[in-house]
């Protein structure tokens, strides 16, 4: 029912998108004015929530590691994987963003009663007892790395739309992404690595039992966004082409401050707008703010350095405490009587 419940919503706002392109009133409200409503919000509500991470006090080292930490000089430590340097943790931390290090090395667990074929049993000697195996996800990391790297692409791209002159940088991309000369316009790379990897991810979440059951409907809304997104982009670029001169017209008038309601563009790029402006619009709100989470995680963003220095609560207020001597003091009669040593006599 979640991804169903959340396919609808994404369709009910194409439908609306598509309506309001094609009518002249409607134009300025999904060309001008949700775009830049959507802007706001996205800026707005990030900057609450990172202002709200880093004001959050963190009165413990927590760090997650997977690797031997700094003790005794002739213990030999990992220096990336349980970093005790802030060199150390930069480059795990590079690692985490720019390589995904942590679901590279996540398992899934999964209860099976195959044997194990040790050479004497037999064949035929039906279902072992049930046990605990664990294995590796790396097409799941394999299709998140394509999608974020194939999306950054795509996304630096589009900077062409909102300058003049477009950036060196854009050109760059354009020409590396499209190397495979293939047709006329040139295909992109990432408008096929894109659509794999989200079919993947998506298909991920709705073969699997455990992952299905687990999802909810702010899991499935972004991910049918994102596949809108791709899909009407890949239109708009290889069968409907609309007005490039137009839509330049109307990015810049937003970046610019100068608005112009354009008159001689597709519905479908109204759709790929809309869809855009939502997606924006609710990013802050929703678990794609973990693309700026990660940099403000304890877990990720700390040094192991727990054996070297002390850190003390800093929320920590006197208390009255009974230590053991005065314990021992209290009851030394009855301790004696009772024939239990005592410390002092």
């Amino acid at each position: 029912m979640n991804a169903l419940s959340s396919l609808v919503a994404v369709l009910l706002l194409a439908g609306i998108a598509w309506a309001g392109g094609a009518l002249a009133l409607g134009r300025p409200v999904f060309g001008l004015a949700i775009p830049a409503l959507a802007a706001g919000m996205f800026l707005v509500g990030v900057a609450m929530r990172v202002v709200g991470w880093a004001r959050t006090p963190v009165p413990f080292r927590i760090p997650t590691t997977c690797g031997q930490q700094r003790s005794l000089p002739w213990i030999k430590a990992a220096w990336v994987e349980s970093p005790w340097t802030r060199p150390g943790v930069v480059v795990r931390m590079a690692l985490e963003v720019l390589l995904f290090r942590s679901l590279f090395r996540n398992t899934r667990g999964a209860m099976t009663t195959e044997r194990v074929s040790d050479g004497h049993a037999a064949p035929d000697a039906g279902p072992g007892p049930a046990r605990l195996v664990f294995g590796e996800q790396k097409w799941l990391w394999l299709a998140a790395l394509a999608f974020h790297w194939s999306f950054l692409v795509v996304l630096l791209r589009h900077l062409r739309f909102f300058s003049e002159p477009a950036p060196a940088l854009v050109g760059v991309l354009a020409a590396v992404d499209g190397f495979f000369q293939v047709g006329a316009p040139v295909v992109y790379a990432t408008d096929i690595v894109l659509p794999v990897a989200l079919g993947y991810l998506l298909v991920r979440r709705l073969s699997d039992p455990q992952v299905r059951y687990l999802s909810l409907f702010q899991d499935y809304f972004p991910l049918y966004l994102l596949i809108g997104l791709v899909v009407t982009g890949i239109l708009m670029r290889y069968y409907v082409r609309p007005d490039i001169v137009a839509i330049k017209q109307l990015t810049l008038g937003l970046v610019t401050f100068a608005p112009v309601v354009p008159t001689r563009v597709s519905p479908l790029f109204f759709i790929h707008l809309f869809l855009l402006s939502v997606l924006v619009a609710s990013f802050p709100f929703s678990k794609l703010m973990h693309m700026a989470g990660v940099f403000l995680s304890p877990t990720r963003n700390l040094a192991n350095n727990n054996r070297m220095h002390r850190h003390v609560n800093p929320w920590n207020h006197p208390v009255k405490v009974h230590t053991y001597e005065e314990w021992e003091d209290e009851f030394r009669d009855k301790l004696k009587a009772a024939g239990l040593p005592i410390e002092r006599a």
